[in-house]
């Protein structure tokens, strides 16, 4: 019976397809003497620089609810905050504009993580085309002639509308980063590519765990591997919002916690 509670999950985890996880387990918390609340946020307004919806659940005992926590008289739900008034807005320049230039495949001598995917000739001309924030049109009208995939261009033919357009894209250097995934390495799994245009690479591991809120100091290992290390970046919860919301539930018991 811990005194509070805070799980995170996917934006839609109270899609059907999830099989109602997230309602059955705010009921059990609430028949066991807990007050909820539930909202899906986004980490850009948390001071997390990057786009990233995510769904909150809080939970504390009943009895140690402050009064002012509550969304109403009847003391049925807790409030679930929307942002941190404290944040700044963190763009991607912001959050990685410090870091040493490094190329594709490159892993810098002392920065640990600080490491970039090879990229093939052809994704190399593909983003050096690209400038930063633009879609993936770019690919049709190089200065290497037409780019664009076999693929995309079949699917776009036959939905008649512009797909996977985010992909082989660099990030907007003035605007947070988008959802850093798993797949964070890869210029051809979203728009993962560096915004500086004298850098034809993705972004690295480093930079990507910078996005998702990091400390700089804070290693992943093993260090020599990319995509064990990436997996673990893109799964990981936010620090920050985490740091936020912890705080957050602590301000929220009427004493204080008794550890």
């Amino acid at each position: 019976m811990p005194e509070m509670v805070l799980s995170e999950n996917v934006a839609g985890i109270k899609d059907p397809k999830y099989g109602g996880i997230w309602e059955d387990f705010r009921k059990r918390l609430n028949d066991l003497g807990y007050v909820t609340g539930s909202k899906v946020v986004c980490t850009s307004k948390f001071g997390v620089p990057q786009f990233r919806k995510r769904s909150i659940l809080i939970a504390v005992r009943r009895e140690l609810v402050r009064e002012e926590r509550f969304t109403d008289l009847l003391e049925s739900e807790l409030l679930v905050p929307e942002s941190d008034p404290n944040a700044m807005l963190v763009t991607v320049s912001d959050a990685i504009g410090h870091m040493p230039a490094i190329e594709a495949g490159e892993a810098h001598s002392e920065i640990p993580n600080h490491r970039a995917r090879t990229l093939s000739e052809l994704n190399l001309k593909r983003l050096s085309a690209a400038k930063p924030g633009q879609s993936n049109a770019y690919m049709a009208t190089t200065e290497f002639g037409d780019l664009s995939l076999d693929c995309h261009r079949k699917v776009n033919e036959r939905l008649n509308d512009k797909c996977f357009t985010d992909v082989y894209t660099r990030m907007h250097p003035d605007r947070p980063s988008p959802t850093i995934t798993t797949k964070c390495h890869s210029i051809s799994n979203g728009r993962f590519g560096h915004y500086d245009i004298s850098q034809n690479r993705g972004v690295s591991l480093r930079e990507a765990a910078i996005l998702q809120s990091f400390p700089e100091d804070y290693v992943f290992y093993p260090t020599d591997q990319i995509e064990t290390v990436a997996r673990m970046i893109g799964n990981a919860v936010p620090p920050r919002l985490a740091m936020y919301f912890a705080g957050y539930l602590l301000n929220t018991l009427e004493t204080p916690s008794r550890g």
